[in-house]
């Protein structure tokens, strides 16, 4: 359209400004004008590339064409700054507590409108519209509403792209994300402790992050919206897990924190991978939430990852890595940034993705993995149903102390449901889906355990083999190991197998391998089983009682 108001001075005039559809959503739901500033829709790869390093310091392109970026101050999540708006529709359901702190609406509402006046000062923004969940019955329409490039490109990554066609049909967002994490929230500001706040309103299905540009709390945030909207509107179980799928249609999950092996189990070149972080069980299969992979760099090689290194090239996100400035060639050894360093990318360039990232099969397999330091806990064990609970809820795996702080015994960690920081509901309501759904689908559970074998670690024990590990893994999913022939575990009551096919026999029961003998051996799985009870009595209000009585006994 021609433009109006032509002076002499002005020869140009002026254009008449038609918003797009998104512009004008922008402005009805949250006030962004789009008249101060250039709001770029979806846009493509090389166009985030190219304002990354014109406007964001820190920016570059490493040797292998991916998009290095610096998250700033902050180079991980911030647990203790997540809060949940205390609402009528969502608080019965919410577990309010340490993981979950409740946040008044008025205060909600200057945070929002912080994070929105942050934004209006931006001579440029970026919106991704994409989809969370593989499955189109139950996915969602994300909006991501952000300053920086960086963060564009990584949910472009991380959400599951649309079409083009899908795109034009967006419409109206299911959620909305306004990423303002450049400006600080209010310390002064009823129940905020520090300058950064991640806050979520389930009523408004909306997020707020202030005071962090680490990319990651996005990402975290969906998989929090998901673990409230698809257990209590959907009765679907959202799970933080790893997914794969063999030839003949089996289906295994995977859980486990930091260090136990998911990723690297889950990444078997016989099973197609369906996703490696975030999950939902349906009465339709399982399906992927993500369209991406964020995976963690430090010590990286292609030895070691061959999957995960080679999927770092143009048009994915290094974090916080540190590069040679003459080659751009990124050093995965070098921790000085943070060991923290991570690689956001498509699933579609690992090489072995199932897409789309779904099965209509359930699961036969639910593994939990553990990595116990001390040695105790056996290489597998078999897990009853309300084992399978106690354990989830539980979410055990060890790691050894610092000698800063003069501890020499491996430090337990727990993590309900193997993803604590990110759960909504009590672990017992996610924890007896998983068993009615196991149930109901005849699906078997087993304890993986990846750690230390004969003693612990802090008394020179070894770690177990990475290749009976998958042995045992390969007796699982070939269905052999449920054949053999069991024996009982003291104190923690599991089912052990006698025998497993490629491993050997005396390291399965480590009872009858433990080098300084019984009597030691004893005292060290009551430790644990003290470490566990002790653990699990923060739930117990919530639990049944034959969940509680399939913990260790004293």
């Amino acid at each position: 359209m021609s433009s109006v108001n032509k002076t002499n001075l002005y020869p140009n005039g002026v254009q008449p400004n038609h918003p797009t559809q998104v512009e004008d959503q922008l402005l009805q739901m949250a006030h962004i004008d789009y008249n101060k500033m250039t709001i770029q829709h979806n846009p493509s790869v090389p166009a985030l590339y190219e304002d990354a390093l014109v406007y964001e310091s820190g920016s570059a392109i490493s040797s292998a064409g991916a998009l290095v970026a610096s998250s700033g101050t902050k180079t991980g999540r911030s647990p203790k700054d997540k809060r949940l708006v205390d609402e009528p529709s969502s608080t019965k359901d919410v577990w309010w507590g340490p993981v979950n702190t409740k946040l008044p609406r008025d205060v909600w509402k200057i945070n929002r409108e912080r994070a929105i006046d942050y934004l209006n000062t931006r001579t440029r923004l970026y919106v991704i519209d994409a989809f969370a969940g593989w499955d189109p019955k139950y996915r969602i329409k994300v909006r991501v509403v952000c300053a920086r490039a960086y963060h564009a490109l990584f949910m472009r990554n991380m959400l599951i792209r649309p079409t083009p066609e899908e795109l034009k049909s967006f419409g109206t967002p299911d959620f909305t994300i306004y990423n303002a994490g450049a400006f600080p929230a209010n310390r002064y500001t009823t129940g905020m402790t520090s300058s950064t706040t991640v806050d979520i309103n389930f009523e408004d299905r909306e997020m707020v992050i202030l005071g962090t540009e680490y990319a990651g709390e996005m990402k975290k945030g969906i998989l929090t919206v998901m673990f409230y909207l698809m257990p209590v509107k959907y009765d679907v179980l959202t799970l933080h897990s790893s997914a794969n799928e063999g030839k003949a249609g089996d289906v295994t999950l995977f859980f486990g924190l930091s260090g136990t092996g998911k990723t690297t189990l889950s990444a078997d070149p016989a099973r197609m991978l369906i996703g490696d972080d975030e999950h939902c069980w349906s009465d339709h299969g399982v399906f992927n939430v993500e369209g991406g992979c964020y995976a963690k760099c430090l010590d990286l090689s292609v030895e070691k990852e061959p999957d995960i290194f080679n999927a770092i090239r143009f048009g994915s996100v290094l974090e916080n890595v540190v590069f040679d400035p003459n080659t751009r060639e990124v050093d995965y050894s070098d921790a000085t940034l943070t060991e923290n360093t991570r690689c956001a990318y498509p699933i579609e360039y690992i090489p072995n993705a199932k897409i789309p990232c779904l099965s209509e099969n359930h699961p036969t397999n639910i593994v939990l993995l553990t990595c116990d330091a001390r040695g105790v806990l056996p290489p597998i064990s078999m897990l009853s149903n309300e084992q399978v609970m106690y354990h989830f809820i539980s979410g055990y795996t060890s790691k050894m102390a610092g000698t800063e702080d003069g501890v020499t015994e491996p430090l337990a960690t727990f993590s309900a449901c193997f993803g604590q920081p990110f759960l909504v509901l009590h672990p017992m309501r996610y924890a007896q889906m998983l068993s009615d759904k196991m149930t109901k689908h005849r699906a078997r559970a087993w304890l993986l355990n990846t750690g230390w074998t004969g003693k612990s670690a802090a008394k020179g024990g070894s770690r177990c083999p990475l290749k009976y590990t998958r042995a045992i893994l390969d007796a699982i999913h070939s269905g052999e190991l449920a054949k053999v022939e069991y024996e009982k575990f003291d104190v923690f009551g599991l089912d052990v197998p006698k025998t497993c096919p490629n491993v050997p026999s005396q390291i399965l029961n480590p009872a009858k391998s433990w080098a300084d003998g019984p009597a030691d051996f004893a005292v060290e799985v009551a430790k644990l089983g003290h470490l566990f009870a002790e653990n699990f009595a923060k739930y117990k209000d919530g639990c049944s009682k034959a969940v509680i009585a399939a913990g260790p006994s004293s």
